[in-house]
């Protein structure tokens, strides 16, 4: 009989005993296997588009901890290098991405969507060598979060290139969110093709945006998505993040067709359980600082997540990445008090 699949299970309505368990960012530079590896392979991006390393660097946090999920690691901004611009990352400073679309047009571009095919031997290796009760997730990001990187050609505090364009010019603002859309949906398709067996939209810029902006930069794109991704792939959960989204998470919930929403650190979970559609799956939210901070502090922030959720399947997480200083014994603290 095969293994119960527990996160799976959980992002198709079972509610289990005890939570789901996985935390993103899990693979990465928290960790001193990953530290060790990404010296021998030089930049991240390489590292990306390494299938070998980057499904040890996905592995990795599986062999140490066995937590419930395994994410694939990759990066949200493949999805504009292969939609054709140029993309590295400086060192300290983060993503570069040229030429950005703000002086430039998306119909200049040359769409190269062989530079994703990488990430999909990367998902076929991970998913042969997963334990048989590990649920194996893909992603991407959302397209307004994307689109800001795109249009500013790189991050920013408040997305401001973005959302004059979309103010502005909301006309050529659609072309590039509808490009990221298609493509998107063939991404996670390739994915889901190749091994994950459900999928993540990261939206980690939502909360800069108006109601009415938020309705059309975020609900409206990522409806598209999960309804194409439903009719090609329709068994397969897609897990919505729209970090930021605060009280407009209930529209979120209703509107895109996610079968899970992940709650970042500012929403209180009793709020979210009071809120959001009944049995719908939730995932999070523990500030990744009270990871790093651990003792009393993080036993009550675990404790009031996990009794925020009485009858509500829930995926324990935290309300976003795992930050590099997080202390190893705090993750395994973590994992003994979740899982009891």
């Amino acid at each position: 009989m095969a293994p119960v699949k527990s996160l799976l299970a959980t992002l198709r309505g079972a509610r289990q005993e005890r939570p789901a368990l996985w935390l993103m960012r899990q693979a990465g530079r928290y960790l001193p296997e990953y530290r060790a590896l990404r010296e021998t392979k030089g930049g991240f991006l390489e590292l990306c588009y390494d299938p070998e390393a980057a499904a040890e660097v996905t592995l990795q946090p599986i062999r140490r901890f066995g937590f419930d999920g395994s994410i694939l690691f990759s990066d949200i901004l493949v999805i504009p290098h292969a939609l054709g611009q140029d993309l590295w990352f400086e060192a300290g400073e983060g993503p570069r991405l040229a030429p950005p679309l703000v002086d430039s047009a998306l119909s200049a571009l040359a769409a190269m969507p062989q530079r994703l095919d990488p990430v999909y031997e990367t998902v076929t290796r991970v998913a042969g060598a997963l334990p048989p009760e590990t649920t194996f997730l893909g992603f991407a990001g959302s397209p307004w979060t994307v689109a800001t990187y795109m249009v500013a050609g790189q991050g920013s505090k408040d997305q401001a290139a973005a959302r004059r364009m979309a103010f502005g010019d909301p006309q050529a603002f659609q072309a590039i969110i509808d490009a990221i859309i298609d493509l998107t949906v063939t991404y996670l398709s390739g994915q889901i093709e190749s091994g994950v067996e459900a999928v993540q939209l990261f939206d980690s810029w939502a909360g800069s945006l108006s109601p009415a902006q938020f309705e059309q930069w975020v609900i409206a794109p990522n409806a598209e998505i999960v309804g194409r991704l439903k009719a090609l792939h329709p068994d397969t959960p897609v897990i919505g993040f729209p970090k930021g989204a605060g009280g407009k998470l209930r529209a979120y919930a209703g509107e895109t067709g996610v079968d899970a929403i992940g709650l970042d650190e500012t929403v209180d979970p009793a709020w979210a359980d009071a809120m959001l559609p009944a049995h719908l799956p939730v995932q999070g939210n523990l500030d990744p600082l009270a990871l790093v901070a651990g003792g009393a502090a993080l036993d009550a922030a675990i404790d009031r997540i996990l009794a925020a959720f009485p009858t509500r399947p829930h995926i324990f997480n935290l309300g976003h990445g795992i930050v590099p200083d997080t202390p190893i014994a705090h993750v395994e603290h973590l994992i003994r008090r979740v899982r009891g």
